[in-house]
This record gives C-alpha cells, structure tokens and sequence, in this order.
C-alpha cells in the first residue's frame, strides 16, 4: 500500500472525525516505583485497545458503494474485535481472516460482535494471501490493521492527548508490531513537539521493525515467536517502515519474560489488567527508563486477555521471573 506520509494535520482531521465515536482514555501517573512515569491508558478504550480510533477514521470515509459491500480485514484479535464493533455501529458486512494459533478469547470477541471470522490460515502471512483473494472475489472494502494513512491518522489522536494531558513529556514509549500505532504517534507528537523522543518496543521473538531498521528496509522474519500476540506482524508496512525510520528516535526489544513482569507490575501497581501486547511498552520504559529527569508515557495498548492465561502470567513462578 502506497500514499503520502501522515501529518500532524491529518491526525488533527482524525481526531475530529472519531471525537464522540471513541473514548478520550486516561491519562494514570507515576507510582511510587516509577515515579517519572505515567500511563496511557489505551486498554480502558472501547473493545479494549487502541485499534478502535483507526478503524473509526477508515470507516468514516467509507462511501455509499463501499458500505454497501462491506468491509475486511486481516488481524491476531485486537483489529478483529475494533473492525467488527465499527462495522456493527455503521450496519456494515464483515469478515476478517486469521489464522489457526490466534487468540480464539479475541476472535470469539470479534464473532460475538458480528463478524465472520475465517481461521484456515496456517500464519499471518497465509491469513493475508486468504484476505486478497477475498476482497478480489467480492469486491469488500480492505480496512488494513496498520499500513493504510486514516488508520494510521486514527491510531496517532493517542499522541494528541498525551501531549493534552502530559504537557512536559519528554519520552514516549509505544508498542511496535506492524506500526500503525507508532507511525501516528509520531507524526502527531513530532508534528507538534519535535523534541519528544519516541521509543518504538518490540518482542526479541518478532522485531521486525529493529531488523528493518538495520536493513534500511522492510524485512519479512522467516520466524515469530512471543506471548505479545498484538505485535506479531512479520513485517512492517511500507507506509509504517517510512515513518518509524524518520520520526522515531530508537526501537528497543523486550524478553518475554519482561513482557510477562510488566503485566503483573501493572496489574499490582496500577490495578490495569493489561494483555501482553499492551504491557510491552511498559516493559521498555521499566527495563530503559528515560533521560535523566524527564518524564516518560507509556501507552498500555490493550488488555484483551485470556483469563486463564492472565492468571498465569500474575501468579508467581518461572514465567513472571
């Protein structure tokens, strides 16, 4: 997918088409453990993640043609549940495609919600190869989870109010799977306050974004493997690659078993029943912290969570460790 870079502008657009439709989340501060850092509470967004801001702005430019024959997408859960509540509200056809090792708390979500969901797919890679195919059969609208400009314009109204509600932030720290939540945070946040430093955090067993990075271009990981299953796309998007490259400061990894203690941190510090996925960034602000005397926002992204899993990741053991 191609198209211009997004803008400040654009996310300013976004965050008047999606105001009313979303939730403004909160903004939770530092606790006494990690005094220099607040939390964005994304996780307290409706379906449970960010992705909602995205697809509201997707759907919203959506014309009468378009509606008529619905919408698809590809996704391990948290787009599957935002893309079936925003096509429920708008009476709107849905189907996404996953693949067999996803979530089935998170598709059930999306099923309850009203979408089709299709799981014959081996691996993203497959789920995605099975999503064209489709859309070229039925002529559905494509509402991609992260490389498409008004997903990315959505996802970036999370950087407008933390820059509201933490006027003297200094580091953010975002989650980085396919990278339509970083690539909006950035261009809102620089857009405004060029001197914010972004820090983009990602699985050690998925970090396409580090090695693309590297590379100078988007790489394809012949391999993923992590608890976080929100960031375990095998490749960036074109568009997401470009931004992340001009406007984000640096991408660190995290170790599951980081992953695994900043959920139960964030469970007994801050009372958010946070999934993996939504505690990664809070992982890498843990693990690095930031410049000595700033102040630092992590966004907590989601917290779609198997309770069985979620117990075994709070309860003490190897796991947690």
């Amino acid at each position: 997918m191609s198209g211009e870079p997004v803008t400040r502008d654009d996310v300013l657009r976004a965050a008047e088409t999606i105001r009313g439709r979303v939730r403004r989340t909160p903004l939770l501060e530092g606790t006494a453990l990690a005094p220099g850092l607040s939390l964005k509470a994304e996780l307290l967004q409706h379906t449970g993640s960010f992705k909602v801001r995205g697809v509201t702005n997707r759907l919203a430019a959506l014309g009468s043609e378009e509606r008529r024959r619905g919408v698809a997408g590809a996704s391990a859960g948290n787009h599957a549940i935002a893309l079936a509540w925003g096509a429920a509200a708008e009476g709107l056809e849905c189907v996404v495609f996953s693949w067999s090792a996803a979530s089935r708390f998170k598709l059930d979500r999306a099923r309850a919600l009203g979408a089709h969901v299709d799981v014959d797919a081996e691996d993203p890679s497959a789920a995605f190869i099975r999503l064209e195919e489709h859309l070229a059969e039925t002529g559905r609208v494509l509402v991609h989870p992260f490389d498409d400009p008004l997903v990315m314009a959505g996802q970036g109204t999370v950087g407008l109010e933390i820059l509201e509600q933490c006027p003297n932030v200094t580091t953010v720290f975002v989650p980085a799977g396919g990278g339509g939540l970083i690539s909006g945070v950035s261009a809102a946040i620089k857009g405004m306050r060029a001197g914010v430093r972004i820090v983009g955090v990602e699985p050690e067993g998925a970090a396409k974004m580090s090695r693309s990075r590297e590379a100078g271009h988007p790489v394809t990981l012949d391999r993923i493997a992590s608890i976080a299953d929100g960031l375990l796309a095998v490749r960036p998007g074109d568009l997401t690659f470009e931004h992340v490259q001009t406007l984000v400061d640096d991408v660190v990894t995290v170790s599951d078993e980081q992953i695994t203690a900043a959920v139960r941190w964030l469970f007994r510090e801050a009372s958010l029943v946070a999934e993996p996925s939504g505690a990664a960034a809070v992982a890498g602000a843990l693990e690095g912290g930031s410049s000595a005397g700033g102040v630092s926002v992590a966004i907590v992204s989601g917290g779609n969570v198997d309770p069985a899993a979620y117990a075994g990741y709070i309860s003490p053991g190897p796991r947690s460790k």
